[in-house]
């Protein structure tokens, strides 16, 4: 109140305009804090999102196709994250997330608002516990943390030539505090009432991570029901040398849809030349159980700039060689990609992109 007097006795010994700038301004900020100060309120809700665009340019086997990408690396979101404590450390949080189209604006999932997340959960000194639509937890941030490209953009041969389910519907999620540095993950998702039939379980999944110092190893596996049951099991370490960090993974999977039945693994290594810029080569190989003899190499390249903490700049490059009848290709997080010209072609590709966090 004593801002708003001051304010008012101020205005009278200006300028007209300066007054009525003056007043205004304090009556908006005293208005504000009155219809804010009956409620206390230390919980917060932040609005939060990612834009990921990309230049592509491909060629599947049938000659060189440009396209613009959305969500390459990491894919493009908006979403909302809240807290609410409760004293002793303990808060209920909720997040709700919806993907999009950088390229054309339409949703990730048509008639889906909150495509990627949805849940309602409770966190303190003892994990957290999220119910509702989520990543699996073989996703993110775990399965990004197996090679050198993030599980992202063409360049990830890990992410091209292995298969995981990226989102759970129904679930109930465990998530404990990293102790002794070992942390794990524990998630069930229950079944849609449409599915009438199984025991009501539509799948399963469970992650481990081991840190010590710098040495980083991860284990995770998946089991789904229903149509499009897909096992799958996922594991890797990293360790840094330095400004070197180099990465080991396998990987296996058995269905999905469509089919997807295969084991490899990926080495991929880091080099930053500063805070800023990082230069990354990466192998993946994958054999093929769909197809006799069926196999797949990829070798791949990327380079990054951190314009600032919110703005990326990415490019990748990679060249895929199927052997005898597979028909694996480039694709990235959210991005689907170009189907080979016929089974076994080969498939090359660069792609430069951006990111925005806010």
């Amino acid at each position: 109140m004593a801002c708003l007097l001051n304010a008012v006795r101020e205005a009278l010994t200006t300028g007209v305009g300066v007054r009525a700038a003056r007043v205004g301004g304090a009556l908006l900020v005293y208005a504000h804090g009155a219809a804010a100060a009956p409620r206390i309120n230390t919980g917060f809700v932040s609005l939060y999102g990612v834009i990921d665009t990309s230049l592509e340019i491909t060629d599947p086997g049938s000659g060189w196709t440009p396209r613009m990408d959305s969500g390459a690396y990491r894919g493009s979101r908006v979403g909302l994250h809240g807290a609410e404590p409760l004293g002793g450390g303990n808060a209920i949080v909720f997040t709700l997330e919806n993907g999009f189209s950088s390229a054309d604006g339409a949703l990730q999932v048509p008639g889906s608002i909150f495509n990627r997340q949805a849940w309602l959960g409770a966190s303190g000194a003892w994990g957290e516990l999220r119910v509702g639509r989520q990543y699996s937890p073989i996703y993110i941030p775990f399965k990004g943390d197996l090679d050198a490209f993030g599980a992202g953009t063409i360049a990830s041969g890990l992410n091209n030539l292995s298969k995981i389910t990226p989102y759970a519907n129904n679930a109930v999620t465990y998530l404990s505090p990293r102790l002794a540095g070992f942390s794990t993950t524990l998630m069930v998702a229950m079944r849609d009432a449409s599915e009438d039939d199984g025991n009501g379980i539509d799948g399963y999944y469970v992650s481990a991570s081991y840190r010590l110092d710098r040495l980083h190893l991860l284990y995770a596996r998946q089991q789904t029901h229903g149509s499009g049951a897909l096992r799958a099991n996922l594991g890797g370490a990293n360790y840094a040398f330095g400004k070197l960090h180099v990465w080991l993974s396998f990987f296996n999977g058995d269905g999905g849809a469509p089919v997807y039945h295969g084991a490899g693994g990926s080495l991929s290594a880091q080099y930053r030349f500063s805070t800023n810029a990082r230069a990354s080569l990466g192998y993946a190989h994958v054999r093929d159980y769909t197809t006799p003899g069926g196999s797949a190499d990829q070798f791949s390249a990327a380079f990054e700039y951190s314009m600032s903490p919110t703005l990326l700049l990415y490019f990748s490059a990679a060249y895929l060689a199927n052997h005898d009848d597979s028909s694996f290709t480039l694709r990235g997080v959210n991005v689907t990609g170009l189907p080979v010209a016929y089974p076994g072609a080969p498939v090359a590709g660069v792609q430069f992109g951006v990111i925005e966090r806010f």
